[in-house]
């Protein structure tokens, strides 16, 4: 037992320090690929941004619209029925928006970024890349990573928007909250710390995610099976640094 405890420890050690290094290797090389290869991060931004902006936007709207009941229900009890629109900013731009974001962007965009890497790694790509003297981590990994990452925020943003939007048909539509308050209420209470703190989320899980999707993706075991552990490992993963972290994010910023 002791021997199968160390043996686990220590090839988590090794893993967590090859990761880091690779991280490492994503950073220093960003630079050389903005500059140099920027209409490569300019096609993952699309493939990773924009094709995800049909589920966001989807997904924006009925949480906002569940804010907005809930809200409702709940704040009605205190006769505060006016504060609708601050409970659901507070919680699309501080919490919801981020994390769901990033769950979302994990399943749609993470899993096919692992998948495609993993399968230029099972077919040869990448070693055929090498063969012909092109840096597989500068032509394939960096551009993806830096697409993921740069999206994340601008995806956040939109489904906090959307999100909002959702919460005022339901709150002043439906239920018949009056729109200058629902405004007035948000604006006195939401300060700039609070926007801060959602964007400063967004770029961290936007960082974690990509450089989760795209490292699984690049150590995959080079055959079918292995590409699916290692799409299954990409959702998994980066939904339990995406929780952990958001509760590390808000315990720092209380």
């Amino acid at each position: 037992m002791i021997r199968d405890i160390y043996q686990t420890v220590m090839e988590f050690v090794r893993t967590f320090g090859a990761f880091q290094l690779f991280f490492l290797r994503l950073v220093i090389n960003s630079p050389y690929v903005l500059t140099r290869r920027f209409p490569l991060v300019v096609q993952q931004i699309f493939n990773a941004g924009a094709l995800s902006l049909v589920i966001i936007m989807v997904c924006g709207l009925f949480v906002g619209g569940v804010l907005g009941l809930q809200g409702y229900n709940n704040l009605a009890k205190f006769n505060a029925e006016d504060s609708v629109g601050t409970f659901a900013a507070f919680s699309l731009i501080k919490e919801l928006g981020p994390v769901i974001t990033a769950l979302l962007f994990a399943g749609r965009a993470g899993t096919a970024l692992a998948s495609e890497i993993g399968l230029m790694k099972a077919t040869d790509q990448l070693a055929a890349m090498e063969m012909m003297a092109t840096d597989p981590l500068r032509r394939v990994i960096v551009p993806r990573f830096l697409g993921g990452s740069i999206s994340m925020p601008f995806l956040v943003a939109i489904f906090s928007v959307v999100g909002m939007f959702g919460a005022h048909v339901i709150g002043v539509s439906l239920l018949g909250v009056d729109s200058g308050a629902f405004w007035q209420q948000l604006r006195t209470a939401l300060e700039i710390g609070d926007i801060y703190e959602g964007i400063i989320k967004s770029v961290v899980f936007g960082l974690v995610a990509s450089v989760i999707a795209v490292w699984e993706g690049y150590n995959a075991i080079p055959t079918a099976e292995g590409v699916g552990r290692a799409t299954t490992r990409t959702v998994v993963i980066t939904a339990m640094a995406v929780l952990i972290l958001d509760f590390i994010i808000t315990a720092l910023a209380m």
